[in-house]
């Protein structure tokens, strides 16, 4: 591999530096000779490789909606170099076999690691704890587990499933949703808006109630408890109590929550039906402030693609998902840094930094440093572009963000010292 001079990038803290790669780390660039690429990042700054904690990727069975191959693509685009693949495929990610395979598939066609998350139960059902030890203990190396897209309802199963990961340092990866008091129908935030539009309503507490019940499951067993996709104020005030006591819980916050709210539904498009639903203005504002304390410690895209048969159908009967992978660092970089609400050394440490601790990836969220791996995304704060969603690397269109204005600030992503997107200049 022929080695990568980058060439006077702007640092995070500070300063300007040239960063020299080869054989996939960085090296000291004292140690450049003439035989190199170069890639001009004057005005750029570098940042150490983004990790996403919650991608669907479809693949195995629904290779119609994404594959690894479009999905990491997407990922790459938006400055990841590490996404964890959800368990919700076909068949299920719920044994040391399936874990493996997917794990497979993204050294085979992945342009970012390929993270295989486990199923908490066999086959997503709720009932009977998955093949925990073995996925962990696989060549997949699980150690994130999770059931999303349905909630651990059973208290015993999600007690057991607490005490069993902590042998191995893994951590259970909630779907927060009561399904009492949201259930099967329920599709839109419970309030005036649901009323007037006629929609199953879903109450935050449906939410903040699981979580209240989780931390004290977790402090029960001292496991490490993480929460998808925080979407609510409820929510947030049980997870900044359960820190204050101590309780191993992380939480995420997906792009869509910190912009998107309940008024988008006005129109029944189905692109807005999303689980969790957007949320009234006041969860939004809890979530930004959340995010931007460390009460929430990632943001997480929920990437969730869907074939048009679908998504195109009345709201109701919509499939619930958005994209957010090619986004993600736009939002967070209009919602979080251009309003001043967080710098560029929290963004780093709540989109790669803490992820890649959560998940426990040794290879990611490194420094920017002599001997560490070379994953980086270079990005100009100042661009800006229209979404187009026909211009998506993902084989989806349902895509939230299209037509709308955001930064476009992606200039070059570098997994493992390999350039997997470049934008033209």
């Amino acid at each position: 591999m022929t080695d990568l001079l980058i060439r006077g990038a702007d640092l995070v803290g500070g300063g300007r530096s040239d960063l020299l790669i080869r054989d996939g780390r960085f090296v000291d660039p004292r140690d450049a000779d003439g035989d190199v690429d170069q890639l001009d990042a004057d005005g750029l700054v570098a940042l150490p490789g983004l990790v996403d904690l919650h991608t669907h990727l479809r693949e195995p069975g629904r290779e119609d909606a994404e594959t690894v191959d479009s999905g990491t693509m997407a990922a790459a685009r938006g400055g990841f170099t590490a996404v964890l693949a959800m368990a919700n495929t076909d068949p299920v990610t719920d044994t040391a076999e399936a874990a493996a395979y997917v794990a497979s598939l993204g050294a085979r066609d992945g342009h970012a690691d390929v993270v295989p998350v486990g199923a908490v139960s066999k086959g997503l059902a709720g009932v009977e704890l998955a093949e925990l030890g073995l996925m962990a203990r696989s060549s997949a190396g699980v150690r994130v587990f999770s059931d999303d897209g349905h909630c651990i309802a059973d208290a015993r199963l999600m007690r057991r499933a607490l005490e069993y990961v902590r042998a191995f340092d893994g951590v259970i990866a909630q779907h927060a949703q009561d399904p009492k008091l949201a259930g099967a129908g329920a599709c839109c935030h419970e309030g005036v808006i649901s009323g007037k539009l006629g929609l199953p309503g879903w109450p935050a507490a449906a939410e903040a109630a699981v979580v209240a019940r989780d931390v004290q499951i977790a402090e029960l067993t001292r496991s490490r408890l993480h929460i998808c996709h925080v979407s609510c104020a409820e929510t947030v005030d049980v997870i900044r109590w359960a820190k204050q006591r101590g309780i191993d819980v992380t939480a995420e916050v997906a792009p869509h929550h910190l912009m998107l709210t309940t008024s988008e539904v006005v129109g029944y498009d189905p692109t807005y039906k999303v689980n969790p639903p957007l949320r009234p203005d006041e969860h939004v504002e809890a979530v930004r402030e959340a995010l931007a304390d460390g009460t929430i410690d990632a943001v997480a895209t929920d990437h969730a693609p869907h074939a048009r048969h679908d998504k195109e159908h009345a709201f109701a009967d919509a499939a619930f998902g958005m994209l957010g992978l090619e986004t993600a660092l736009a939002v967070v970089l209009e919602t979080m840094i251009n309003s001043g609400r967080m710098g560029w050394p929290e963004l780093v440490k709540r989109m790669s930094i803490m992820p890649a601790h959560i998940a426990r990836l040794a290879g990611q969220g490194r420094a920017l440093g002599a001997g560490e791996p070379a994953n980086v995304v270079l990005v100009d704060p100042a661009a800006r572009a229209v979404v187009e969603r026909d211009a998506s690397a993902s084989l989806s269109r349902n895509n939230p963000w299209h037509g709308r204005e955001l930064p476009d600030p992606v200039v070059a992503t570098i997994w493992a010292g390999r350039i997997t997107y470049q934008k033209e200049r």
